[in-house]
C-alpha cells in the first residue's frame, strides 16, 4: 500500500501541474505534450485519414501492376508530406497534391482533419502550384490575447494589430491597403483596435489627424499626438479642404522632381522621393462616420455631399500622396448620402466586430466574400474583440485585438507628443489638452474636451 501511494503521489502532482500549465501557460504546454502527442498521431493515422477524407487518388498503373503480380490490390496513394514542424500555436507540414487534386478540396475537408487529429482548428493555404500547407492549431489562441513583440513589424506603417485565429499576426501595412473601413457596434472591441492602431502609429514619424464629430470624446485622450483633431462638421470641412490643398502640394513636388532633369529617377507616389524631400506619411481617422454626415436640413445636406466627395479624393488619389484613411463606424452605406458606397469601394481594407444586423456585415464584407460575412454574423458578444478582416483579394480570417485600456492609450500618446511632425497647414487644428481643468473640474461642470486652437 505504501508503495502504491509513493507511485500516485508523484503522478497525481505532476497531472494537477500540467493541468495549471495548460490553463495558464498554453505555448508550454503545447511544446511539451501537445505538440509530441499531435504530431505522433498525425503520423500514424496520416493515409488513413487522408482516404477517410477522399484526399487519396488511385495508384499509378505501374504500382497497380506490381501489386498483381504479388497478389495484393495497390492502395489509394495520399498526398506527399513534409514532417510535421512545430509552430507557436500548432504545427504545420505541407503538402504536394497528387494530380487532379485542388486546394479546394482539402479546406472542404478541413473540419474533418481537425476532428480525426484532435486539433483545434485546421487551415490549408495554398503556398505555389500543387502545394500547399496545412496549419493546426493546439488550442483556441483567441481565448486570450497578448500585444505583439515590436519586432514583429516588418518596416514602417506595418503594424502587428490582431492575431489571427491560425496563430499568425494580421499585419496592418499602409502602403500595401491604404484605406480601411472598420465596422462594430457598441462594446465589440472596435475603440480597442484603433488604440491599438493609434498607438502604434504613435511611436513612427506619422502625422495623425482625427475628425470626431462627437465634441471629441473619442480621440480626445489622444490629442497630445495629434497634429490636427475636429470635434464638429464644420471643422471637419474646413479641415478636409486643407488635406486636400497638402495633397495637391505633394503632387506638385512629386511632378517637379521627376522632371528635374534626364538623371532625374521617375517616381509616381511619395515614396520614390529622396527621403531628404520625402514627406512625412499622414494617416486620417475617421471616427463614427455617421455623425460626421448626418444632415437636419438641406444645407447639411450640401455639407455632407461636398465633404463625402473630399473624402473619395483624398481616397482614390491619396495613396501616391502618402495620405491614408482609416473609417469607423457602426454603420456605412448608401443613407449616408451620395457618393458613399464609392468612398466604401476604396476603403479596401475591412474589420467588422460584432455587429447589431446581417445588413451590417453585409455591408463591410458581403463584396469581398459572402462567408466572411456569415462569419462576422456569427461572433459572440462575450469575446469583445473578435472581428472578421479581410481584404479586396478575397481573403479573410478571424482575429482579436490584444486588450488595450484607455489610459494605457493615453499615456503612450503623452509619451510619444515630441514625436509630432511638423505641418504648417494643420497648425490652425492643433488640439490642446487642458490637464488642469480635467484635473480641478467638479460634478457639476461639464467634462472639458480638447478643442483645436483658432485663429
Amino acid at each position: 500500500m505504501t508503495d502504491t501511494v509513493r507511485v500516485l503521489v508523484p503522478v497525481l502532482l505532476i497531472l494537477v501541474a500540467l493541468l495549471v500549465v495548460r490553463h495558464r501557460m498554453p505555448v508550454v504546454f503545447w511544446w511539451l505534450v501537445g505538440y509530441p502527442v499531435v504530431a505522433l498521431r498525425v503520423l500514424v493515422s496520416y493515409r488513413a485519414t487522408m482516404d477517410a477524407c477522399g484526399l487519396t487518388v488511385p495508384a499509378s498503373a505501374v504500382r497497380r501492376a506490381t501489386a498483381r503480380m504479388m497478389g495484393r490490390q495497390a492502395a489509394p496513394v495520399p498526398p506527399r508530406h513534409s514532417f510535421p514542424l512545430p509552430t507557436g500555436s500548432g504545427l504545420v507540414m505541407r503538402l504536394r497534391m497528387a494530380a487532379g487534386q485542388a486546394p479546394e478540396d482539402f479546406t472542404a475537408s478541413a473540419d474533418r482533419l481537425r476532428h480525426a487529429w484532435g486539433a483545434h482548428a485546421v487551415h490549408v493555404r495554398p503556398t505555389k502550384p500543387g502545394r500547399l500547407e496545412l496549419r493546426l492549431v493546439g488550442w483556441d489562441v483567441l481565448a486570450e490575447v497578448r500585444p505583439a513583440r515590436r519586432r514583429l513589424a516588418p518596416g514602417p506603417l506595418c503594424l502587428p494589430l490582431a492575431l489571427r485565429e491560425d496563430g499568425d499576426w494580421h499585419v496592418r501595412d499602409f502602403r500595401t491597403v491604404p484605406h480601411e473601413l472598420i465596422l462594430g457596434a457598441t462594446q465589440s472591441g472596435k475603440s480597442v483596435y484603433l488604440r491599438n492602431l493609434l498607438c502604434g502609429l504613435a511611436r513612427q514619424s506619422v502625422v495623425l489627424v482625427g475628425i470626431d464629430c462627437k465634441w471629441g470624446v473619442e480621440l480626445a485622450p489622444f490629442a497630445p499626438r495629434l497634429s490636427a483633431l475636429a470635434d464638429n462638421p464644420d471643422r471637419a470641412n474646413e479641415l478636409l479642404d486643407v488635406l486636400l490643398e497638402e495633397m495637391e502640394a505633394r503632387f506638385r513636388l512629386i511632378g517637379l522632381r521627376s522632371g528635374a532633369g534626364p538623371d532625374a529617377v521617375l517616381t509616381s507616389d511619395v515614396w520614390g522621393l529622396p527621403e531628404a524631400v520625402r514627406p512625412v506619411p499622414v494617416v486620417v481617422v475617421v471616427d463614427e462616420v455617421a455623425e460626421l454626415f448626418l444632415a437636419a436640413g438641406k444645407d447639411d445636406e450640401k455639407r455632407r455631399d461636398a465633404m463625402v466627395t473630399k473624402l473619395i479624393r483624398l481616397a482614390q488619389l491619396g495613396r501616391a500622396a502618402g495620405i491614408y484613411l482609416e473609417v469607423c463606424g457602426q454603420r456605412f452605406g448608401s443613407e449616408l448620402g451620395k457618393g458613399a458606397t464609392m468612398l466604401r469601394a476604396q476603403l479596401t481594407g475591412r474589420v467588422c466586430h460584432r455587429v447589431n444586423d446581417e445588413s451590417s456585415a453585409n455591408m463591410a464584407l458581403a463584396d469581398i466574400s459572402p462567408e466572411a460575412a456569415l462569419a462576422a454574423t456569427s461572433i459572440p458578444a462575450e469575446r469583445p474583440g473578435v472581428a472578421v478582416v479581410g481584404d479586396s483579394s478575397g481573403g479573410w480570417s478571424r482575429i482579436r485585438s490584444p486588450h488595450l485600456t484607455l489610459d494605457d492609450a493615453a499615456a503612450v500618446c503623452r509619451d510619444t507628443s515630441a514625436l509630432v511632425p511638423e505641418l504648417p497647414r494643420l497648425d490652425a487644428f492643433r488640439p490642446v489638452a487642458v490637464d488642469s481643468a480635467r484635473a480641478s473640474s467638479s460634478s457639476t461642470a461639464s467634462v472639458p474636451t480638447v478643442r483645436p486652437v483658432t485663429e
